[in-house]
């Protein structure tokens, strides 16, 4: 499997959608153009096009990845779930790493909430471990960077990961306190939550 970065996008808001706003899943192309260009939960954020997404959509097609849903207004479906007998826990982790690229476990702990929300870390792991060792792998765990705490994990849908090679592994801020750390994660990703079910209401009204 070898995506292209709008292709990760696509199938990244797919599965991401899928879970957490489920109501308006599979998504139309508007919402799903919103979706590839949303700001929050986004790195890096985009700026694309309505054909660009429809290539991208058609090339996952082509893959075996997405299919349309006929209906009053075309909808388009992910098919990563069946095709890699993912759990939600793991296409929530899967979703994370397509849309934010390589994060450590605590940060995908704390990032997927809006999909699943994982009781501890011990789970994160599991699920990691088993992403790893799927056939053909879907994840990888990279080499902790000079000054960060810990080692960061990537997925492998668009082929090869090298630590010094695409894929950035800047160093991690300072520590600070557990709780203070957490309770800063955790506002942030409210934040986050509230500025994308605005973008997906007014999504939502502008269909009917």
């Amino acid at each position: 499997m070898n995506l292209s970065p709008l292709e990760c996008r696509v199938l990244g808001c797919l599965l991401e959608k899928q879970l957490s706003t489920p109501d308006v899943y599979p998504l139309s192309m508007n919402t799903l153009l919103n979706a590839c260009n949303q700001s929050s939960n986004r790195d890096p954020v985009l700026s694309v096009t309505e054909p660009e997404v429809q290539d991208a959509v058609d090339s996952l097609i082509e893959k075996g990845l997405a299919e349309h849903w006929p209906g009053r207004v075309l909808k388009i479906a992910h098919t990563a779930k069946p095709t890699w007998n993912l759990s939600v826990q793991e296409a929530a982790l899967l979703a994370e790493l397509l849309l934010r690229g390589p994060q450590t476990p605590g940060e995908l702990r704390t990032n997927t909430r809006r999909m699943y929300a994982f009781p501890d870390l011990a789970e994160v792991e599991g699920c990691l471990a088993v992403l790893m060792e799927a056939e053909p792998p879907l994840v990888i765990r990279l080499p902790r960077a000079p000054g960060a705490r810990e080692a960061r994990v990537a997925h492998l849908l668009s082929g090869p990961v090298e630590a010094g090679g695409s894929v950035s592994l800047a160093p991690e801020a300072p520590a600070r306190t557990g709780r203070s750390e957490q309770l800063e994660a955790e506002l942030s990703s409210l934040r986050e939550e509230l500025a994308e079910l605005r973008k997906e209401f007014e999504a939502f009204k502008a269909q009917f």
